[in-house]
């Protein structure tokens, strides 16, 4: 229940129709006894710029999850990024401090990473395929690099998009095979859709399945409903997999701490979770 005294926490993007974490969140934040609430706030992209910095003057706003198509713009508008956040070019939490200045950080890499490797998969010396380096892939590709993986590929239809990100990896992982240009899934030990492919029931797969092998491990970001058609497509040849709420169940901690919440465990949040497709 939401009373005069409630700390607001926005979860901005556009569409919201698939957005989980008020289904996260809230209950939690109920069982804990706390007075806070994570609201669904629907910004389209032409409204953004304007609309982001009004809202940031709301007193009882601690700060905003931020989800597509905002993270790669949210950076400009913020006082502050992260290391992390800058590597990924893109920032899904902002943070609004006492003095009102705003703090943009990156948790969607580390939540989808710490999901692969509880399920028993190394990084670390793996070739890794990332496709879509939009705000969220861009954040998976610079947590997996962080990692060491042996070759790590990023593609996306727009070439300059990849290249660029391949740049910003490379400066900092100098030692990782980096490359661009190709979406073809054969010979990757990890595979991940970071793209919408997979949003709507008509969508194409976002790669080739015939070319994935039954060893190589297959993560999703699409949160609108569990098992996408990727996955189904890729578990029906025996691959692995990981679904795209596994990486919010990861994060949230991670977001707690930055909120000033306290902290919980994947199995807390899933304990007291209301998810619905």
């Amino acid at each position: 229940m939401m009373n005069g005294k409630t700390t607001l926490i926005g979860h901005i993007g556009y569409p919201t129709e698939s957005f989980k974490s008020p289904m996260i969140y809230n209950p939690w934040f109920d069982k804990q006894g706390i007075n806070a609430q994570v609201v669904t706030m629907g910004v389209k992209p032409e409204d953004f710029r304007a609309t982001f910095p009004a809202l940031c003057k709301l007193t009882n706003l601690r700060g905003f999850l931020v989800t597509m198509p905002h993270k790669v713009v949210v950076m400009d508008l913020v006082d502050e990024v992260t290391p992390t956040a800058r590597i990924a070019g893109a920032a899904n939490a902002v943070l609004v401090r006492p003095d009102g200045t705003l703090l943009g950080d990156q948790f969607d890499g580390a939540g989808f990473v710490r999901g692969v490797q509880r399920k028993g998969f190394v990084v670390k010396g793996a070739k890794v395929l990332v496709s879509g380096c939009g705000g969220v892939g861009s954040a998976i590709a610079a947590s997996l690099a962080a990692e060491g993986p042996a070759e790590l590929a990023v593609f996306d239809m727009r070439a300059e998009s990849a290249e660029g990100l391949a740049q910003r990896l490379a400066q900092y992982y100098p030692d990782i095979r980096l490359s661009t240009g190709s979406n073809d899934p054969a010979g990757y030990d990890l595979v991940v859709n970071a793209t919408p492919m997979g949003m709507n029931a008509d969508d194409p797969l976002p790669f080739d399945v015939s070319r994935i092998a039954p060893s190589t491990f297959v993560g999703e970001v699409v949160m609108k409903t569990e098992i996408t058609p990727l996955l189904a497509a890729v578990q029906a040849k025996g691959c692995r997999t990981q679904v795209g709420t596994d990486m919010l169940f990861e994060m949230i901690p991670a977001y707690l701490e930055f909120f000033g919440f306290g902290t919980a465990t994947p199995d807390d949040l899933r304990a007291s979770a209301q998810i619905a497709y």
